[in-house]
């Protein structure tokens, strides 16, 4: 008798004694598929990196427990690349050369993401991006295939602008960190206000390492603008909506906010709580009824409960369904074809939809959302010391774009503020 009439003999037997719910998986094939990634489960990022570490390590289990793919248990094979370019590249070589992986995932994260680009592209290695922005826009790799529902600047933040040429904004501010990610999203949102009409009348980028935004916010009130943009990392949003808090934006100010990472984590929004209160920024996932895509409420539950007990993020919101979302992409493809082959996968997502927890995904040539799905929402009504307030709707209203609004925008911000 082989090996694997053995085994279906067993697995026969345990079914017979009811005992499938408490049997391992019987696999037809004892080498493992490895999954490979890095994420920043230390530094500035860790927030973001330990939701998506949860997340996918929620995927390797739940596809394990439906036996697998191609017969074969996924095993996943993680290390900490601290948000850090400088660790990505040598990390991913390790997963390729000694832990020979056979499916990749990208760092979390634009900056050590784009990183690993050009390592990708010379290898011919299929990678499927995590929370990253506009990474293949150099490269050009036939072979990238983003989770995260943008392409461009104008997906992105375009959002913001139409609502400030919908209150009549004139006059903007722009407020960026010196960072890749930002730097991008802040070129492209200088395009849109161009585009626009609208007359920028301060621009400032600052260093990473800035902790203290009084002199920046009091120059920004001083020219007076219709509407200001940040495009900023965790600790630099928390810091900025204090100053705000503590010196005022000014009257003028119809619309705040735009492209401020960090609004979107709990620990950010608990710490931040009613000061939060008016502003407009980008997501990517709300718990608004026209966001109810099948099975993304049942994953957030589940993941809720995982996370309480591992001491990462519990709403999940930004991260953890994505990341999911990335691992169900593999899991379709590799299905679809009974491959784990580059060429072959990369074939397929070109051509194919993929239905996930955060909706149906099909991308443009460039790796890219085919169509987009970046909300803006604005914060409504938040009390300080609340965490589980965020998991109601009516907290983070979508404003934008219309397939998925939830309420109309309250401006300018000092009345919002009030709502």
């Amino acid at each position: 008798m082989s090996n694997f009439t053995k085994r279906s003999v067993l697995r026969t037997m345990l079914l017979g004694l009811g005992l499938a719910t408490i049997a391992q998986p019987i696999w037809a094939q004892d080498n493992p598929i490895k999954v490979g990634t890095s994420m920043a489960l230390s530094g500035p990022l860790a927030g973001g990196g330990r939701q998506s570490r949860l997340a996918l390590q929620m995927w390797v289990e739940d596809i394990n427990s439906r036996g697998g793919l191609l017969g074969r248990k996924v095993e996943l094979i993680t290390y900490d690349d601290q948000g850090s370019p400088a660790q990505s590249p040598g990390i991913f070589s390790k997963l390729i050369d000694l832990d020979q992986v056979d499916l990749l995932i990208a760092p979390y994260g634009t900056v050590p993401a784009a990183a690993v680009m050009p390592m990708m592209k010379e290898r011919q290695r299929l990678l499927i991006g995590q929370i990253g922005f506009q990474i293949n826009s150099k490269t050009h790799h036939d072979m990238w295939f983003n989770n995260s529902p943008w392409s461009d600047a104008d997906s992105w933040v375009g959002g913001y602008f139409k609502l400030g040429q919908k209150v009549g904004v004139k006059k903007v501010a722009f407020l960026a960190a010196d960072q890749e990610f930002s730097q991008n999203i802040l070129a492209g949102a200088k395009t849109l206000a161009t585009k626009s009409g609208f007359e920028t009348v301060y621009e400032q980028t600052y260093p990473p390492t800035t902790v203290d935004f009084s002199a920046m916010i009091r120059a920004i009130r001083a020219a007076a603008p219709d509407m200001v943009f940040v495009a900023s990392y965790p600790a630099d949003s928390t810091a900025i909506i204090r100053a705000v808090g503590e010196i005022g934006i000014g009257s003028s100010v119809k619309l705040f906010g735009g492209g401020m990472v960090g609004l979107q984590y709990e620990a950010v929004m608990n710490t931040l709580g009613s000061q939060l209160n008016g502003i407009v920024n980008y997501h990517t996932y709300v718990p608004e009824k026209t966001m109810a895509f099948p099975g993304v409420r049942e994953f957030l539950d589940r993941y809720t409960e995982r996370a309480k007990a591992e001491n990462v993020d519990t709403l999940g919101f930004y991260v953890a369904p994505f990341s999911y979302a990335a691992g169900q992409i593999l899991e379709q493809a590799v299905k679809a074809t009974g491959s784990v082959d580059s060429v072959e996968l990369a074939k397929y997502l070109r051509s194919n939809e993929v239905q996930t927890i955060v909706g149906p995904i099909r991308w443009s040539a460039d790796g890219e959302w085919a169509e987009p799905r970046v909300v803006m929402i604005q914060f409504r009504t938040i009390k300080d010391g609340d965490a589980e307030q965020f998991r109601q709707e009516g907290k983070q209203v979508v404003v934008d774009p219309d397939r998925f609004r939830t309420g109309d925008l309250i401006s300018p911000l000092s009345e919002a503020q009030r709502n």
